[in-house]
């Protein structure tokens, strides 16, 4: 009996110890690296469980990559996990680009992971290029006449500048930027009419792809559409603003105008009072001279007469002027 809970206890001992081997150590996984041809040994295994890593996500991807011909290294790879990346996709990009004769390096598909940019999709994009549609871009051409122009940008990735590269979004920017730069120097908009094209040839000249992470292959229009005539707007805008100067100028004039007038009534006014004042002084005079001598009684009466004379006409006169006036009524 002894005998016996002593194998007993040997037997649960040795199958514990199996069970963490099989824990720690994925034999599974090392017998598929072994039937592959990827040498990767238990003390590589056990590293990687103690770094924290994933085996799957090591081997199971540098297998796939053992298959399609490329070279891996182990120590790349788990460099790359251990940073943040996704190797099972970066392995796939370099399938991929591999396929279709594309030069990449692991080192290069691993920089385009860690930046955040899908690398398989990059490979893609590179071997089927995309249209990047922008929205109604509105430029005015010389003679004023808005012109609403849509275009489709066909773009490759290219994989050189994909680290560091501007996006789709710059892309459409400058097109823009060609877009309105080429109507503005049209001298109509008939002319852009005629042909759409011309946009296209000059856009493409001008380098747009130069700092992003595509290549353009074509810019194409697919619509345009006439919108306002700006030209006749801004000097419809213009003459009101000159109509308002002018009024604001005759509204000045005018004011000044009555200012002028109640100057000159002020002036009137005080003219009137100085002939009053000189009228009063009319009969001191006389009485002054009565006193020197200097008139007679007889002197007066005859001024007297004249001024009754002339009054008398100038009554006759202005009873002359109204009967007219009275028959014309």
């Amino acid at each position: 009996m002894p005998e016996l809970y002593g194998s007993l206890i040997i037997f649960v001992i040795v199958l514990v110890l199996i069970i963490i081997l099989f824990t720690i150590i994925p034999v599974g996984l090392w017998i598929s690296a072994l039937a592959a041809g990827v040498k990767v040994g238990f003390f590589n295994l056990i590293g990687m469980r103690l770094r924290r890593v994933v085996p799957s996500r090591i081997v199971n991807p540098w297998i796939k990559g053992d298959k399609a011909g490329l070279k891996l290294n182990g120590n790349s790879l788990e460099a790359h996990y251990l940073a943040g990346g996704n190797v099972d996709r970066v392995v796939n990009a370099l399938i991929a680009a591999e396929r279709a004769q594309i030069p990449l390096q692991f080192e290069r598909a691993a920089a385009i992971d860690l930046a955040g940019r899908d690398v398989l999709e990059a490979v893609k994009m590179s071997v089927n290029p995309v249209v990047i549609e922008t929205p109604f871009i509105s430029a005015v051409a010389k003679n004023g006449i808005e012109v609403k122009v849509k275009a489709r940008v066909t773009v490759r990735a290219n994989l050189d500048r994909l680290v560091g590269g501007a996006g789709q979004e710059t892309i459409i920017a400058r097109v823009g930027e060609g877009i309105v730069t080429t109507v503005g120097s049209s001298d109509s908009h008939a002319s852009v009419l005629e042909n759409p094209d011309s946009i296209s040839s000059t856009v493409l000249k001008k380098g747009l792809d130069s700092g992003t992470a595509f290549e353009i292959l074509s810019i194409d229009i697919a619509d345009i559409d006439i919108g306002r005539n700006i030209g006749a707007k801004l000097q419809e805008d213009q003459a009101q603003a000159d109509k308002k100067i002018a009024q604001a100028k005759a509204e000045e004039r005018r004011a000044m105008a009555v200012a002028l007038e109640q100057e000159m009534k002020a002036e009137v006014q005080a003219m009137r009072a100085k002939v009053v004042e000189a009228e009063a002084e009319v009969p001191r005079a006389l009485s002054d001279a009565f006193r020197a001598g200097n008139i007679g009684a007889f002197d007066y009466y005859n001024m007297r007469n004249v001024m009754a004379d002339t009054n008398m006409r100038d009554a006759i006169s202005q009873s002359g002027k109204q009967a007219p006036q009275q028959k014309e009524d």
